[in-house]
């Protein structure tokens, strides 16, 4: 059975729209090149990709709908059906699921009643796992909107959500600040971000990554920060000698195998000894 054509736009919504796409497709050599803000582009009016957005990027950049489709389909940020006001992803990689997102993520999914990548019945948060987001010195980390919430526990996640849903200010750990899925989309298109001190906005690296810039530098061990009790900040602990009773972060120094497996020495073996 052949598949109906997507529904139009409203004519208003296709002008703004078509005057919008014009100006992302300028910036591009190949108009083809500009199919992934245009992506955001729809999505930013919708908060996702429909058949309707898809249809339009296709119109406007010359393509046919399965080519369009196959973009939007491989990458995880463009939504393919209805979410949420607010993108809550959970880092469930490595790092962060050691040092406690596993127990983050099973936390708000009892808290809000729903599932990986599911939307809460009130409309406004999306649930889902998401991969490394390059803060693993921050771990475990929370993404609302693609913003960083850093250091989080099940209950400072908890409150988060519940401040989101209240319509509470709610304010990221470092970048710019927080604003819808819907206005997001339209800053990744390409388009100016409006919101008060988001171009002053900064992030940097954190302890344990500065930690690991000076050992490769060769500045050594005496350099490194040994990693407190979590909730204290960075600021709590000064750069100092390690005694041998304290226990030093995994960036701070590389140990030999035979330090840290006694059992198992990596030297040569009697043989090659001999």
């Amino acid at each position: 059975m052949p598949q109906l054509p997507a529904p139009a736009y409203p004519a208003d919504v296709l002008a703004r729209l078509e005057a919008d796409a014009k100006e992302v497709i300028a910036r591009y050599p190949g108009t083809r090149s500009a199919l992934l803000p245009l992506l955001h582009l729809v999505q930013s009016e919708e908060g996702y990709v429909s058949r309707t957005g898809m249809a339009f990027c296709a119109d406007q950049l010359g393509l046919t709908t399965a080519e369009v489709t196959a973009v939007a389909t491989f990458y995880s940020m463009y939504r393919r059906r209805p979410s949420g006001d607010y993108q809550v992803g959970v880092c469930t990689n490595t790092l962060c699921a050691v040092m406690g997102g596993d127990a983050i993520f099973d936390r708000l999914k009892d808290h809000l009643g729903v599932g990986n990548d599911e939307t809460t019945d009130d409309g406004k948060i999306t649930l889902e796992h998401i991969e490394c987001n390059a803060a693993c010195d921050f771990a475990p980390v929370v993404m609302v909107n693609w913003e960083f919430f850093d250091n989080q526990t099940p209950e400072s996640a908890t409150k988060l959500v519940d401040d989101l849903i209240a319509g509470r200010t709610v304010e990221p750990t470092r970048g710019a600040p927080l604003c819808s899925y819907k206005e997001t989309a339209r800053i990744l298109a390409g388009f100016p971000d409006q919101r008060p001190g988001a171009v002053e906005a900064t992030g940097g690296a954190g302890a344990a990554s500065l930690v690991g810039l000076r050992l490769a530098r060769g500045e050594g061990v005496a350099q490194a920060r040994v990693v407190g009790p979590r909730g204290e900040s960075p600021q709590d602990s000064a750069p100092h000698d390690p005694s041998p009773t304290e226990h030093l972060s995994s960036h701070d120094a590389p140990q030999q195998t035979s330090a840290s497996d006694p059992a198992n020495p990596a030297g040569p073996t009697a043989e090659e000894g001999e």
